[in-house]
Order: C-alpha cells, then structure tokens, then sequence
C-alpha cells in the first residue's frame, strides 16, 4: 500500500548485504583516472565507535541498519548497544492508529521519518481493548471480563501475561494505567474499577488495585463508595501519583460534569476519603483524556459551549500545577475544522514533548509540540475509510529497543 513501509523485514533479515564504498582517496601526483583505493567503514570504524553512531540513530533506521550486513546486525542486537540506547537522546513517540475492530492490526507513525509502518501487536485481541503505555512499554486489558493483561514492547515484540487482578471481575467501568522506571525498568500497573451499588445510580463502588513488577503481586489498597460520582476510563500515573477522572451522576449537581482525582500509590496509609483530593476540571468538557509528559499531568478536553456542554466547541490542553489548571494551548481554528464533522468525544494521547490528537471518525492525525508551540498534521495514514460508521482509534508510545518487561 502507498506510504506504507513493512516494518519487521528491516529487522528479521540478517542475511545481510556488502557495505558499499564509503570513499576513496587519491595520493598527491595521481590522476583522476588511475586506480583509486576503496575504504570500507567497517574498516574505519571499530565495534565501540559505530555502537555509539547507530545508537542515535532512529529506531526505523537501526532496524535497516540491522540487515545491512552480519557486523551491523551483531551490534544493534548486542546487549551494550541496547545498554548504549538507554543513554542517549529519548525518541520521539509513535502513534499506533488501528485498522480494523476485528484484529490487533494497524499503522505507527514515526514523527522524526514522517512515515508509516505496518505493525501487528502481540497480546491484544481487539481495539476496544484498555490501552496504557510508559518508557516504551504497552499494556493491555481485555474489554470483556477485565482480568487478561499482558504488558509488551511494541517494537520488539517481547510480552509478559500478569496474573488476574483481585476485585470484581466484572466491573461497569475500568481505568488502566502504566509506569516504567527508565532506570530500572520495573513497572506498576494500576486499575480504577467503578461498580454502582445495587438499586442505587448515584452510589458507586470504586476501587484501587496495583501492581507491581517487583514483588509480582497485586494489592487492593483502597476503596471507597463515591456519592454522585462514577469512574470512567481515562486515568495515568505521573510522578508516583494515579490521576483518574470522575463523572457525574446527576447528585448534587456540580457545576461541572468531570472531576480529577489524584491518589498517591506510593503512600497508602495516609489517604483519606477520595472526595478531600477532587481537583475541579478547568471548564466545562465534553470529554478528556489523561497523560503524562515528563512528569507533568497534562488534560487535553473537548471545551463544551456554555449553554450546551455537551456539544464540542473547541479543544484545549493544560497542565497540572500544584493542584491547579494552566491553560497551554487551544487547537487554532482551521485544525479544528480540519478534522471534519467531530464528535464531543476524541482520542488523545502523548508523552515526552508531543500530543497526538485523533478524530475516532477519521484517520487524520493532529500533533502538537509542547517544546516549540507548533501545531501540524501528520503524514496521511495509509488507511481508507471504507464505510461511513467505521471508527478509528489509537494510542501513543515510545518506541524503545531496550526496554523488557
């Protein structure tokens, strides 16, 4: 397909192929047109100094490097270039776009190419699966009992099953959220579970379960039944923190129909009830979602109209300081309309300086640098809108060759 580039052929082949010429040099005297000497760079360069020249390379760049010849794929499969990669400039994040509801198969796109590669996901079912990721790590939830987990680099393919997480197995609403030390790549995984009481729409259960890679268990440090609040979906860990949005149920009638709750996982004794650490949303929003940007709490929320809040009329981005919302940026008008008909619901995700911004009606793919203030489309998707009620969707990652789970 046309912009579509194959992604695991620049890795698997290690057949390899010659290095062509990288010069040649002519003595004082000769001429032109006499025989020239041909210098290879495998004969220039020793293992230690290429190591450190492909490591800043992109990730799509050292996957071709891979097959190259047998020396260059040695080297970008050794374990000191993958310790190499852990200490040089972060990549920038991918957006992973899906292509069918029916298979975990779709597109990433690499921001620094501005191509896109044909991946298929290990673990994951469907694309209605819960989605988090951290430091190049994915995991996945399955949609239906919950309880499937798997946590998986993306890039390399290398995956762990985690055990059932403890609490009800079926829940009306599931958060699920991810974070990897870059360090030590040891990861916690946490699930919000929302149940409503019995009989009762305005009294939900909610619940707090944790995992760590660690110790390999599962906790259930905290649970508390919220008073005209429901969980949702959306939900990140940031700074030892598990942020997670609140949604009204009608009890009370607060000013605004999305709340954030922020839960230290860190520090389990000295908590509270939920309801002392609502942080009020900075306006009134049809949706948002969640991310974590270099330990900063960042919200990108459809911005609803005064007099209908359930109709979209803008999008906007903040950031969390000390408890308090700054407004960052709003999506210029002319890409916003460059996103057709929007629904008051969208995919958002990002990490490191970038945040991607998705339509679920459209495979059009907005992105925003947070270190330059610039806003852009991203290269078209290789992908066709077949028939008018298909749905697109996504998520962002790091791509990062180093990271195990």
């Amino acid at each position: 397909m046309a912009g579509e580039t194959s992604w695991i052929s620049h890795y698997d082949d290690d057949t390899g192929r010659d290095i062509g010429e990288f010069g040649s040099s002519l003595e004082p005297g000769e001429d032109g047109d006499k025989q020239t000497s041909v210098v290879s760079v495998d004969l220039i360069l020793p293992d230690d100094l290429l190591e450190r020249i492909l490591a800043y390379l992109p990730v799509a760049s050292i996957f071709r490097a891979g097959s190259v010849c047998k020396r260059w794929h040695d080297i970008v499969t050794s374990k000191r270039f993958l310790w190499n990669l852990s200490h040089v400039l972060h990549q920038k994040p991918w957006y992973f776009m899906f292509t069918s509801s029916d298979e975990p198969i779709g597109h990433a796109y690499d921001p620094i190419l501005r191509k896109w590669y044909g991946i298929e996901l290990p673990c994951i079912g469907t694309s209605n699966w819960f989605i988090a990721s951290s430091c190049g790590m994915v995991c996945f939830m399955d949609n239906d009992s919950r309880s499937e987990l798997c946590v998986c680099n993306p890039i390399t393919k290398r995956f762990k099953k985690l055990e059932d997480p403890p609490g009800l197995k079926f829940s009306d609403y599931s958060a699920l959220a991810i974070s990897v030390s870059r360090e030590s790549q040891c990861y916690t995984v946490a699930i919000v579970k929302s149940k409503q009481v019995p009989e009762n729409f305005f009294q939900w259960d909610i619940s707090i379960h944790i995992y760590n890679s660690e110790e390999v268990t599962w906790i259930t440090p905290f649970t508390e039944v919220l008073l005209g609040w429901r969980g949702g979906d959306e939900s990140v860990i940031c700074n030892g923190v598990l942020y997670f949005l609140v949604y009204s149920t009608g009890a009370g009638l607060p000013a605004n129909r999305h709340s954030l709750i922020g839960y230290n996982i860190s520090n389990h004794s000295s908590q509270g009830s939920l309801t002392r650490n609502f942080i009020p949303v900075p306006c009134s929003l049809t949706c948002g979602r969640l991310m974590n940007l270099k330990e900063k709490l960042v919200m990108v929320g459809g911005i609803g109209k005064p007099d209908r809040p359930d109709i979209i009329k803008g999008i906007g981005i903040w950031v969390l300081n000390d408890k308090k919302w700054e407004d960052i940026a709003r999506v210029p008008h002319k890409f916003f309309q460059g996103f057709g008909e929007l629904d008051d619901v969208f995919a958002s995700s990002g990490a490191d300086d970038l945040i991607y911004i998705q339509s679920y009606g459209s495979p059009v793919l907005l992105i925003y640098d947070m270190s330059n203030k610039q806003w852009k489309w991203a290269q078209k998707c290789p992908v066709i809108k077949r028939f008018p009620l298909q749905l697109f969707t996504g998520f962002s990652f790091e791509p990062r060759l180093e990271i195990a789970p």
